[in-house]
């Protein structure tokens, strides 16, 4: 198959159905509105999971690092102990030197005194290794996330990208998943210290003194209240900040290639004020949503200090009575700070896990999109096809009660080439996306030499095709790799002889390198014919045995034309050709036409046949005769 970007050929989906589906259709993620024609672009999203289930459910991508965050986690109680440790060797330091006595325990002070440059060493060290292990450990899980939205798009079926913006998809697979990939790198080891340092703090806090302890907590319900309100309000603002900047990205996305278009209609300031609007709600949401976060901050500081005042007030009245000494207060005061500064880094990284799971939640909606219907359970594989194609009744509507095709019937024969004519949005191409696959006949069969094509693999139906779109997509690469896309195993000889067949050998050769020129996005350095000519070179090594040709020299000049219509008949011969035309001179020879007109076959034969009949072709035929003969007169 010429693997052709074969879905954009939907930007020309008929106007009837596209209308039709964006008065009606409710989609299929149960969104109201929309279109196979792109057009509808940035709506809302589904509706996200909660929380609990989202974080459950990244947490599975934790399972093969298991082993690496046991290290890890080994590595945080050993911090925790030493972190744990040094308060209490700092107060037994202080009391080493009596004030009341004048008296200083140099043994007692050099012991502590080495036991806390070692312990920070050994924090230290330790604190780069965990860093280092947790980078490659982030890093792996995301990949495994980008790795599978990457893979459950490739096997979406086409309405999926029909319903979305490209540039709302990108910002999926890059925006969110980077906000996780931060989250974790991050968030993770800060999460698992900081519930270990709470409860180890606070057990040396009751060991060292009650009465100080219970003063220290009388913030704590204050630091819960604070962070639940603030968190409900941050996680609803970084929601909607994800899903502006999926709408930004789909708006430049948009803007960038269709720049040409935008400039020809001097739209350029209709366009700024259409990006300046969608940026403005995104730098609004997002000032919003950084402020809330940033507000958690500064208030937990306050709060903090009012239990440090607390314990303060009560410490200096415990050690005036000789209750307990100096050093246990300063102690304390770190242990307080210890036990409080983790409320305070989890009351932030849960701001921060809004935000990562409003991206994975992004995620997991595409993971858990409809994929294209599997293939039966006993497929077999279409190999070296004669070409014979049958509908046999078909009906298609992309709503059940609506249908867009009706009772379809044709018999194409092996090596023969049938034309399908008839006004935009009569169905020619929903014909030909039935014929490939990318959707399912609602009701009849559609079958390749005698047998149903859902009784093939996808793989092999598809490999049995070549395409050639009116809007050929290339990719950025040489113009040798753009050939060989269709056929992955050609050698260079073969893509040279293919390119030789179609045409297209002479100007490539003419090019700075050949063909190791390396193309641009689309192949915009190529002329529209070139690129055409491209196309047919690649549908040509593919050596398919059923060929589609839409509309493939309708944007080309005559001379161009006329180069690239001998390459197709090289392409067609002995091969079953289905021509998508509207320029009618260019099917004259082919063996059937079709006229299709509202999802039906009005006419049916060949131009001799048809123009005798005097009926619609004979009336589309002679009406661009005569436009063609007007406007060769002016």
């Amino acid at each position: 198959m010429g693997n052709e970007k074969f879905h954009d050929s939907n930007k020309r989906k008929d106007a009837e159905i596209a209308s039709d589906i964006s008065r009606n259709m409710i989609g299929a993620v149960g969104k109201p509105g929309g279109g196979f024609g792109r057009s509808r672009r940035m709506g809302p999203v589904v509706k996200p999971k909660n929380f609990k289930g989202t974080t459950s459910r990244l947490w599975k991508y934790f399972h093969e690092e298991q082993k690496l965050l046991m290290v890890i986690f080994i590595f945080i109680i050993i911090n925790s102990i030493i972190g744990l440790t040094i308060p209490y060797l700092i107060g037994r330091s202080i009391d080493s030197m009596s004030i009341k006595n004048g008296y200083v325990d140099f043994k007692i002070l050099r012991v502590i005194l080495t036991a806390l440059i070692i312990g920070y060493l050994i924090d230290s060290i330790i604190r780069y290794f965990q860093g280092f292990i947790m980078a490659g450990v982030s890093q792996r899980i995301v990949k495994k996330l980008r790795s599978a939205l990457f893979s459950k798009l490739q096997k979406l079926p086409i309405v999926f990208f029909d319903l979305r913006a490209n540039g709302e998809i990108m910002s999926r697979l890059t925006n969110d998943i980077e906000n996780v990939s931060r989250t974790i790198s991050q968030s993770t080891i800060q999460l698992m210290s900081g519930v270990i340092m709470i409860f180890g703090s606070f057990i040396m806090m009751l060991v060292l003194s009650p009465l100080l302890t219970a003063a220290s907590l009388i913030t704590i319900p204050l630091v819960f209240i604070l962070t639940k309100v603030i968190a409900k309000k941050t996680k609803v603002l970084f929601k909607t900040q994800q899903e502006e900047l999926g709408k930004l990205n789909g708006h430049i996305e948009e803007t960038i290639s269709g720049i040409e278009i935008i400039k020809a209609f001097n739209n350029e300031n209709r366009v700024i004020e259409e990006f300046d609007e969608v940026n403005n709600r995104l730098c609004r949401v997002g000032t919003k949503a950084q402020i809330c976060s940033k507000f958690l901050m500064p208030l937990m500081n306050v709060i903090k200090n009012i239990g440090f005042t607390a314990v303060a007030a009560v410490g200096g009245a415990l050690a005036v009575r000789e209750i307990i000494t100096v050093g246990v207060i300063a102690s304390f005061l770190t242990y307080s700070r210890q036990f409080s500064r983790p409320l305070n880094d989890l009351a932030n990284t849960f701001n921060t896990l809004q935000s990562a799971v409003a991206g994975a939640e992004r995620v997991f909606e595409i993971l858990d999109e409809k994929q294209e219907t599997e293939d039966m359970l006993k497929v077999k594989n279409l190999e070296s096809p004669n070409g014979q194609v049958v509908f046999e009744k078909v009906f298609f509507g992309y709503r059940p009660e609506v249908n867009v095709l009706k009772n379809i019937s044709f018999l194409a024969k092996e090596g023969t080439t049938t034309a399908l004519v008839g006004p935009t949005g009569a169905g020619k191409t929903t014909i030909i996306n039935l014929l490939t696959r990318f959707y399912d006949v609602s009701e009849g069969r559609i079958l390749i030499d005698g047998t149903d094509i859902r009784e093939y693999s996808r793989d092999s139906l598809r490999k049995s095709f070549g395409i050639v779109l009116q809007d050929t997509y290339l990719f950025s690469q040489t113009i040798r790799e753009n050939i060989r896309y269709g056929r992955l195993e050609a050698t260079d000889e073969e893509v040279e002889e293919a390119a030789k067949i179609a045409n297209a050998d002479f100007f490539i050769r003419r090019l700075p390198k050949g063909y190791d020129t390396l193309l641009s996005e689309g192949g915009n350095n190529l002329s529209q014919g070139q690129k055409q000519l491209l196309a047919i070179a690649r549908a040509i090594l593919s050596n398919p045995s059923i060929l589609i040709l839409d509309e493939a020299t309708s944007s080309v000049d005559t001379r161009t034309e006329i180069r690239i219509q001998e390459a197709m008949k090289k392409l067609m011969k002995g091969r079953t050709s289905f021509i998508i035309a509207h320029r009618l001179s260019t099917i004259r020879d082919a063996d059937t036409i079709m006229v299709i007109d509202k999802g039906e076959i009005v006419e049916k034969g060949n131009h001799e046949e048809l123009i005798v009949k005097k009926g619609v072709y004979h009336d589309m035929y002679f009406s661009q005769f005569k436009e063609n003969g007007l406007h060769k007169m002016a």
